[in-house]
C-alpha cells in the first residue's frame, strides 16, 4: 500500500512538472526581447521564429528534468527488474563474433558428461503472481512441454498443456479466459482450468467425456505460480512452505532477476555443498565485475568478501530439504566492516526452489526466492525474486539483489563452459559435494527422463 501511494504521488508530480513545462515552452520570452535593444531581426518576426532559442532551450530543460526525475524514481523506489537473454551472460566473446555465435559454438563443441535423469520430481516456478492479472494468459516451456498459464476471473491460477487436443491449436496464443476456463482461439472449445475438462463446444449438441487437456497440478506460494512434476504422474508428496510475512504483507516485492544456464539442473545446487569454489570464484569484490578473466585484476583487490560456509541435509519429515548457513564479511583496503557482516541462511525445498533469509540488525530483513525451472534438458531458468520488509528503502533490497546477481553471474560462466563429471576426483575437504549428490538423488526415480544423445566428441 506504501508503495503504491508513493508511486500516486510521483505520477502526479510528473504530471504537474509536465504542465508547468508546457506552460513555460507557451508563454516563454527570450531574454533578448527586453536586454536588448533592437531584439530580433524584423524578418524572423514575421516568420514567427522570435523566441524560437529559448523555447527550444525551455523544451530541452523540461526534457532533461522529466528523464532525470524518471531515473530517480526507478532507482529509488521502482523494482530492479534484471532479465537476461540465454546468450547474455556467461560467454567470451572475441575475434569480432556475437553473443550468440559464441554461446552456440559453446554449445556444439562441449563435452555433456555422464548425466544423471534430467527432469527430477518437484515442484517447480512457472512465473511470478504479479505477472499473471485476471483473465491473462501465458504461454511458458517447462519441463520440455509447452505449457499455458492462465488466472480465470475469480483469481485462480491454472496450468494447463499448450496444445488443444482438438486440432493442436497453442490455447496461449490469442486463446482467452471465459470463468475459469481457458478458450481455444482456433474453435472457441472451453477447458475447465481445474481439471482439463471440456465444458463447452460451441456447434456441438455435446460434449464428449473424454474431451480433456492435461491439468498440471499446481499452487501459488509467496508470489510465485509453481507445478509439481512427477515422472510417474504421482501426487505432491511435500508442499512448498508459505512465507507468512508475504502473506501478511509485512514484506514487499522489490525486484527479480532472470537467467538462462546452459547446464543440467543438478550443478546448480550443487553450489551450496561446494564449499571450497566460494573461497576462489567469490572473494574478489563485486566492483570487479563477472568476466573471470579480470575478476582478481589487482585494481580491485582493496575490496575482498570473506565467506564461512555450512551445507548440510534437513532430517524426516523434511528430508526433502536442506541448509547452506553462510557467515559474509566485506574488507576494504583489509579493514574489516562489521556493519556490513551479514548472516544468510538458504533453505532448498526441492529441487527447485531455494529461500535465502537475511536477517541483519541495520539492513533489515527480507527473502530472495532462488528458482531453478528446467525448460529444456540442458537450459535452465533461474529467477531471484526479493521480497524485503516494508519499512526498509527500496534501495537496500535493490543492492542486495544487485550484489547476488553480480555473484551468481560469475558461477554462470562456469556453469555454461563446464562439463558434468558423474565420478568427480575430490578431496578430503570435497565430503560435503558427495553429501549433496547422494541428498539430490531421492528426486530421481525409475523413469526419471534421460537426455537420450549426449555428444562426447567434437560435433563436426
Amino acid at each position: 500500500m506504501e508503495s503504491s501511494n508513493l508511486s500516486s504521488l510521483v505520477k502526479v508530480l510528473a504530471v504537474i512538472g509536465i504542465s508547468l513545462a508546457a506552460g513555460l515552452v507557451l508563454d516563454v520570452r527570450d531574454p533578448s526581447d527586453t536586454l536588448l535593444g533592437g531584439g530580433y531581426p524584423e524578418l524572423w518576426r514575421r516568420a514567427g521564429l522570435a523566441g524560437a532559442p529559448a523555447r527550444a532551450a525551455a523544451c530541452i530543460l523540461a526534457g532533461v528534468s522529466l528523464l532525470a526525475l524518471g531515473w530517480l524514481y526507478r532507482l529509488l523506489f521502482a523494482p530492479l527488474e534484471l532479465l537476461r537473454t540465454p546468450d547474455e551472460v556467461g560467454y567470451i566473446t572475441e575475434d569480432g563474433r556475437s553473443r550468440a555465435q559464441a554461446a552456440n559454438e559453446v554449445r556444439r563443441r562441449r563435452k555433456t558428461g555422464e548425466l544423471p535423469p534430467v527432469y527430477p520430481n518437484g515442484w517447480y516456478r512457472v512465473l511470478d503472481s504479479h505477472m499473471l492479472e485476471r483473465g491473462d494468459v501465458k504461454s511458458v516451456t517447462i519441463l520440455g512441454e509447452q505449457v499455458a498459464v492462465f488466472r480465470g476471473q475469480d483469481g485462480t491460477a491454472y496450468v494447463v498443456d499448450a496444445y488443444c487436443p482438438h486440432l493442436g491449436a497453442n490455447l496461449a496464443v490469442g486463446g482467452r479466459v471465459v470463468g475459469g476456463c481457458i478458450e481455444c482461439p482456433f474453435h472457441g472449445w472451453q477447458f475447465r482450468g481445474e481439471d482439463g475438462k471440456c465444458v463447452r463446444i460451441p456447434y456441438a449438441e455435446k460434449v464428449p467425456e473424454f474431451a480433456k487437456v492435461r491439468c498440471w497440478p499446481s499452487c501459488e506460494r509467496n508470489g510465485l505460480v509453481l507445478v509439481w512434476f512427477h515422472c510417474d504422474g504421482a501426487e505432491p508428496s511435500w508442499t512448498i512452505p508459505d512465507q507468512e510475512e508475504i502473506s501478511r504483507g509485512e514484506w514487499v516485492y522489490r525486484g527479480r532477476t532472470e537467467h538462462f544456464i546452459n547446464a543440467h539442473i543438478e550443478e546448480i545446487p550443487e553450489n551450496a555443498a561446494d564449499i571450497a569454489h566460494l573461497a576462489h570464484l567469490h572473494t574478489p569484490g563485486i566492483v570487479s565485475g563477472v568476466d573471470l578473466r579480470y575478476t582478481n585484476s589487482k585494481t580491485w583487490e582493496f575490496v575482498r568478501h570473506d565467506w564461512k560456509v555450512e551445507w548440510k541435509p534437513e532430517p524426516e519429515p523434511n528430508k526433502h530439504c536442506s541448509q547452506m548457513l553462510v557467515k559474509h564479511a566485506l574488507t576494504v583496503f583489509g579493514r574489516h566492516w562489521p556493519l556490513l557482516d551479514v548472516d544468510v541462511v538458504a533453505r532448498q525445498v526441492g529441487p527447485g526452489v531455494v529461500f535465502l533469509h537475511f536477517d541483519h540488525s541495520f539492513l533489515g530483513r527480507g527473502v530472495i526466492m532462488h528458482c531453478v525451472t528446467p525448460v529444456e534438458p540442458l537450459l535452465q531458468c533461474v529467477s531471484h525474486t526479493i521480497f524485503y520488509q516494508s519499512g526498509i528503502p527500496p534501495l537496500v533490497p535493490k543492492f542486495i539483489l544487485r550484489a547476488e546477481c553480480i555473484q551468481f553471474e560469475r558461477d554462470v560462466m562456469i556453469w555454461n563452459n563446464k562439463k558434468y563429471i558423474s565420478k568427480p576426483m575430490l578431496v578430503k575437504e570435497d565430503s560435503a559435494i558427495q553429501k549433496h549428490r547422494r541428498w539430490f538423488s531421492q528426486f530421481y526415480s525409475e523413469n526419471s527422463p534421460r537426455l537420450r544423445f549426449q555428444h562426447d566428441t567434437l560435433d563436426f
